[in-house]
C-alpha cells in the first residue's frame, strides 16, 4: 500500500503556544483514517497544518512523497487535496448549484456533469434544492453541501473536519453511509476529523487517538473501538 500522506514528528504553534507535538500519521491510497480527540485535542489544528495554515515548525508532511510542509495553501489544494471544513462555511448567500461550482476550481461547467451526477448520486436532497440559497438550508443540508462542494474537485485525498458536528442521529447516519459508498465504490482516500468516536471508528479502516496535541494510540478501527480505555473515555455516557 502507498501513502498518500504521512506525517512525521509534525509540531504547530499559534504564536507561544504549542498545539501539536511531534504527530505521527499515515493514511495510505484508499483507506478512510479517522483521528479522534476530545475538543481542544488539535484536530482541527492537524487539519489546517496538513493545508498550510498555519505551517507546521518541525518535521515533514508528505503527500504523495513531496514534502509539503512549506507550500502555501493554494498549491497544496492544487495537488488533489480537499477539505470540507469544521463548521462547514459554505457560501450562505449563493444558491447550492453556485456552491457546487465554486469547489469546481474553475473547470468549465460543461465539463463538470460526472463530478455533479456524483455528488446527487450521494445527497439527492441537494439535487431537489439546486436553485435554493446556501443559508436557508437545514444544518445536515449545509454539511452535505460542504462535503459535496469538495468533491467537485475530483480530490485524491478528502479531509473531513468533523462532518457529525450538530446534526440529529439519522442525518449523521446518512453522512457515514455516504462517505462508506464513496470510498467504496471509487477508492477515495479520506482523513477523517471525529468527536462522534463509535461511528468514526465503525467507519474507518483505522485510527488514532490525539491528547493534547500527541497521538496515544493507533490501531485498526475494530480493535480501537474494542479497547477499555477508549470505551470510557470516548464511547461511555450515550456516546453512541
Amino acid at each position: 500500500m502507498s501513502a498518500v500522506l504521512s506525517l512525521s514528528g509534525v509540531t504547530t504553534f499559534y504564536g507561544a503556544v504549542q498545539a501539536l507535538r511531534g504527530v505521527d500519521l499515515v493514511v495510505n491510497e484508499g483507506e478512510i483514517v479517522t483521528l479522534i480527540g476530545a475538543n481542544g485535542a488539535g484536530k482541527s489544528t492537524l487539519m489546517m497544518t496538513i493545508c498550510g495554515t498555519p505551517q507546521a515548525r518541525d518535521g515533514k508532511i508528505l503527500h504523495l512523497g513531496d514534502d509539503i510542509s512549506a507550500m502555501p495553501t493554494h498549491q497544496i489544494m492544487r495537488r488533489g487535496i480537499a477539505q470540507s471544513p469544521e463548521g462547514r462555511r459554505i457560501f450562505s448567500r449563493m444558491t447550492v448549484y453556485e456552491n457546487l461550482l465554486m469547489g469546481a476550481h474553475g473547470k468549465p461547467e460543461a465539463s463538470l456533469g460526472t463530478e455533479l451526477d456524483q455528488v446527487f448520486t450521494l445527497f439527492p436532497r441537494l439535487k431537489e434544492r439546486l436553485a435554493q440559497r446556501g443559508g436557508t438550508l437545514s444544518g445536515g443540508e449545509q454539511q452535505m453541501l460542504a462535503i459535496g462542494r469538495a468533491l467537485m474537485s475530483k480530490p485524491k485525498l478528502l479531509l473531513l473536519d468533523e462532518p457529525s458536528l450538530g446534526l440529529a442521529p439519522l442525518v449523521v447516519k446518512l453522512i457515514f453511509n455516504a462517505i462508506r459508498e464513496l470510498n467504496r465504490t471509487t477508492g477515495l482516500t479520506v482523513l477523517l476529523v471525529e468527536q462522534n468516536a463509535f461511528q468514526a471508528l465503525r467507519l474507518a479502516h483505522r485510527g488514532y487517538v490525539l491528547v493534547n496535541g500527541q497521538i496515544t494510540m493507533a490501531g485498526t478501527g475494530a480493535d480501537l473501538l474494542a479497547r477499555p480505555e477508549i470505551r470510557a473515555a470516548y464511547l461511555e455516557g450515550g456516546g453512541h
